[in-house]
């Protein structure tokens, strides 16, 4: 059984972001996207994915590399003198672990994103959080304790198997054992925690090695040495990049990202599987019944 997920981030971010991704949807093999609540195109994205019943929106948990929900004076100790959410993620994570005030205020967040979501009336599929710093012990527990209030069903595991990657030359030079050895430790502590808590997850994913660099030939690789089990790709799509874009967030190859959702070869590709393919809401029953964890 595979199950294939193709997920947007970043939704809500920037409108070049959100026309990617209404785009990639009615003309590609986008499924999902992951909507940055709160951004400043957050509203617009809301609005097109109100039009398009069928797409999967989740939350993108954001506590870092932006700008807050809550009032930076709610927030002091998780924001800059401009207001701006830590983008030192290690330095932010020990912040966590030792600063009751910093916990007690990202909880507030937290819960303040969760809030915004549901009054969008859009069907949580998924949560996951930008930089992928729900592999934080402190904000995943808060987002399945938060997220839990609000019909959270699935979260996202960040882990790409080194099979996988060094399979893509895009992704291959950082495909290290060690690195693959840490991140899987990590994801079989989150799955293990998320399963507990009845929630989905996916066996893994890909785009983390070469996030932002996904273009057509390196999407269809990816596809082609899809293995078994429920797995993520994700991307960092826009229609533009030029200089408004970059300095809103948006990847200097987020157009190529575009253009590999939006490919026939792509398509064809997908098509090639024979597998499921949808959000974290059409995952098959079964693909929990007996499934080992991703291999490394």
């Amino acid at each position: 059984m595979r199950h294939v997920i193709i997920t947007a981030d970043d939704f809500g971010l920037d409108v070049a972001i959100n026309e990617a991704v209404e785009k990639a949807f009615d003309q590609g093999i986008l499924t999902t996207a992951s909507l940055m609540i709160g951004q400043a195109a957050s509203l617009d994205a809301v609005e097109r994915a109100r039009r398009l019943p069928r797409l999967r929106v989740g939350l993108h948990v954001t506590l870092t590399g932006a700008r807050p929900l809550l009032p930076p004076a709610r927030i002091p100790d998780l924001v800059d003198a401009q207001g701006h959410l830590p983008t030192r993620l290690a330095a932010f994570g020990a912040k966590l672990a030792w600063s009751r005030a910093a916990r007690r205020q990202a909880q507030a967040e937290i819960r303040a994103q969760f809030e915004a979501f549901a009054a969008t009336g859009l069907e949580l599929d998924h949560a996951n959080a930008h930089q992928h710093f729900h592999l934080h012990p402190f904000v995943i527990d808060t987002i399945v304790r938060i997220g839990g209030q609000f019909g959270l069903r699935a979260v996202r595991v960040p882990y790409e198997p080194l099979w996988l990657a060094r399979g893509v030359p895009a992704a291959a030079p950082r495909a290290g054992r060690v690195e693959g050895a840490v991140w899987a430790i990590g994801a079989r502590w989150m799955r293990r925690k998320l399963r507990s808590a009845g929630l989905a997850c996916n066996d893994y994913l890909f785009g983390l090695r070469c996030t932002g660099q996904i273009d057509e030939t390196t999407m269809c690789e990816a596809l082609h040495k899809l293995r078994p089990g429920v797995v993520e790709l994700y991307l960092h799509p826009a229609t533009r990049a030029g200089a408004r874009e970059l300095a809103a967030g948006v990847g200097a190859h987020a157009v190529e990202e575009f253009a590999s959702l939006t490919s026939l070869a792509a398509r064809a590709s997908l098509l090639a599987l024979d597998a499921s393919v949808g959000g974290y809401r059409d995952i098959p029953r079964t693909a929990f019944a007996s499934l080992p964890a991703a291999a490394a």
